[in-house]
Order: structure tokens, then sequence, then C-alpha cells
């Protein structure tokens, strides 16, 4: 039986405790963490998540998943399910400009096996729509759409394309382009990046499956992710309009073009599936509003540099679940401002600075000045040589600290 076929699709929900809008990483993973708290919670998405077979290529949306996030994922019974199908573990991670500038960051500096896991987005998604399947307390509405809401001081009433229901707590977690942020009328800061990205899903000559890397030029980064075998998730940082050029090549073409520009460590690379989009930054300007909360993208966008993104997602999950958690247990009521802003407290000033970090780190190297060039070439060749720094950093980016 498929997973589709799994899915509860009723037709009228009288009450949820939580509404959970979009069932992607973040969303699936946000129902998981409050039915564990034994609220009742109603999901919607417009599209299931997608099969998997062994056979299939590599997907070419993938993310870098810190320990933490690892930690979470086992924690709601989806890590067993990734580890079925499949994933990449790396224990390495290497930064330079200049080969005498060569950074490389080690699992064992920090006393941890590896640092993360190289996962394509569907697999994480299908593992843990696997387990919402069997929770008794998790609704899930698919295909279901969002047509408008309306609070009131016993909560909310919401609108879907196909019924209506009252819940206590919205939660958005649809995307950096979320309907229910603009709903609720909260507004965003942030802008667009001059560079766009290229993602490059390839089979290489040489493995190096137990290090991600990322070199740093004038024009902008080049990043390597390892796949299982012999297979690799290429990330190409460019100028907007060299970034459309790329995407036109062929095949043929985009691997003379690689070869010319990546490091040779990879040897010959043979080219699978190809696509690019563009860098963006937003913030939303509150992350509660009433008893709408946003998580993830839809609170918040990162520059991909050092693949942060979904981890902070996972890492607002956590949060929330923890937050709603110690208000239950002390006999509060879990979805009062009072609680729903302790959330946004304990995650605004983390994202804020992991996303400003990554802002310098960007704007860094993105400077051809030589003086500068300089420096940053100095500060790795200092991080590479400064244990208790580099234990520092690597606690930080794996969520440990």
């Amino acid at each position: 039986m498929g997973i589709r076929d799994n899915i509860l699709n009723e037709q009228q929900v009288s009450h949820t405790d939580c509404l959970i809008v979009g069932a992607g990483m973040i969303g699936a993973s946000t129902a998981l963490a409050l039915a564990e708290l034994g609220l009742k919670v109603t999901i919607i998405e417009r599209f299931a998540a997608k099969t998997y077979e062994q056979s299939q290529s590599f997907d070419l949306r993938v993310s870098a998943i810190s320990l933490a996030s690892e930690q979470l994922l086992q924690q709601l019974g989806a890590w067993q399910g990734i580890e079925r199908m499949r994933s990449c573990v790396y224990k390495r991670l290497g930064v330079w400009e200049d080969e005498l500038s060569y950074a490389e960051f080690n699992a064992d500096e920090i006393s941890q096996s590896h640092l993360g896991h190289i996962i394509e987005n569907r697999v994480i998604q299908l593992s843990l729509w696997q387990q919402m399947l069997h929770n008794d307390n998790i609704t899930v509405l698919c295909p279901e759409t969002l047509i408008g809401y309306q609070q009131h001081e016993d909560g909310i009433r919401v609108e879907l394309e196909k019924s209506r229901l009252n819940c206590s707590l919205l939660i958005a977690a649809d995307g950096a382009n979320s309907q229910v942020r603009q709903l609720a009328g909260i507004g965003i800061t942030g802008w667009d990046y001059q560079q766009s990205a290229m993602l490059i899903n390839v089979e290489t000559e040489l493995g190096q499956q137990d290090i991600t890397w990322q070199k740093f030029l004038p024009s902008g980064p080049l990043a390597f992710l390892p796949m299982p075998g012999n297979c690799a998730s290429l990330v190409w940082y460019q100028q907007k309009d060299e970034i459309k050029r790329l995407s036109a090549l062929s095949n043929v073409q985009l691997e003379q073009e690689i070869g010319r520009q990546f490091p040779n460590r990879l040897g010959k690379v043979t080219v699978i599936d190809k696509g690019a989009f563009p860098l963006t930054r937003r913030h939303a300007n509150q992350y509660v509003k009433g008893n709408v909360v946003l998580l993830g993208d839809a609170a918040h966008t990162i520059n991909p540099l050092a693949g942060q993104g979904v981890n902070l997602g996972f890492k607002d999950v956590a949060a929330l679940q923890m937050v709603i958690a110690k208000a239950i247990g002390s006999g509060e009521n879990y979805h009062s401002q009072q609680v729903l802003q302790r959330y946004e407290k304990s995650r605004r000033a983390d994202n804020l600075m992991m996303m400003s970090g990554m802002d310098a780190i960007y704007s860094t190297f993105s400077n051809p000045s030589l003086p500068i060039k300089l420096l940053r070439n100095l500060g790795l060749f200092a991080a590479h040589r400064a244990p208790l720094l580099k234990s520092r950093a690597l606690k930080y980016a794996c969520g440990l600290a």
C-alpha cells in the first residue's frame, strides 16, 4: 500500500489543538513533536510526500543535517527510516581560499564520531510522514489548502478548501513565501543577494565520502557535498547571469566548466542533473502574533553558505516543543501569549546571529581587496591551528552549543 493510501482525508474536523500548515520537513517534525506532548494535531498539505525506491536517482534538494538535528529526528522516530533509505555521513569539513590557508575541522576535535549527514530532503520528509501516518494524535489532510482564518477569544476558526475547523494554535510551516504569515500581517526584512546558486548532481571518479568542503573564489564559493557511493552534490555560487549561462549548457559542456573551475580532488565528473535558485535573506518581524506561530523558512531564510537553513528550522521545532512542554507541566495555557513569546525569545536572537554570521562570511570572501584577502587567509590559517577556537565553532555549527 502506498503512502497516499494511508492519508486520513476527513471532510470535517470540528476541533484540533494545533493546526499546522505545511507538511515538509519542518511542518512534519513539528506535528510529531507536539503529538508527543499529547496534543491533537491536524496538518494540511497540498502534495503528499514522494515514495522512495533504491533505484531512484538522487534528488537535487539535499541538506547537511547537523548532530542536533539528527538527535531531534531520532527522538521523533524518523532517523531509523532515513537510515533504511540513504544518507551520507561526513566526518570532516574543509575550507580554503588559497591552499596555504586550508583549514580542516574534524569530528574528533569535539569527541564525536561524525559532524553530520548529507540527506535528500524528500528522504527526510518521507520518513517523518511515515511516523505521522501511524500516530493517533495526528490527522493528515492531503490534498488540502488554507483559504483563510479568523482569530477569536476562544481560538482560531480556519477555513480550508474542503472543510472548516477550530484550533487553539495555528502554526505556519509553509515556507519562505508563507501564506499564513501574509494573512497574519507579519512583515519581513531582507534582501536578495547578487548571486544565485547552482546545484549539480555528479558521479565522481574519486571517492571522498567522509568530507564536505568549500573553496572560496573571487566569483563565489564552490562546495562539495558527499553522497552515497561515488556521487556528490556540487554547489556553485556565481553571478545571476553566469548561473543562467551555466544552466543552459548541456551536461557535457557543464562537465568541462566544472573541470576548469572545481579543484582536481574530484577527478573526472559526470553530470547527472542540475538546477539553480536565487539567494535571498528574509526574517519575519515577529514569530508570534496572537495564536499564530512561525517556524522554519516561514520565519527566516538564510544564505545557504554553511548549510544551516533547515538546521535552524529543526532548532525552532525543538524550542517550541520544550516551551509548550514546560507550560503544560506547570499547568499554564500552552497557547497563551506569555508562553508563545518564550518560543520567540528563545529562537530569534540565535537565528539572527547565525544569519548575520553567514552574511559576514559572504561579504568578507566577496571583497576583492588585497588587504582583506590577506586578513581572511590569515584568519583561516590561524583557525586551523587554534584547537579551542575550532572546537567552539564546530560545536556551534553542529548545534551542540
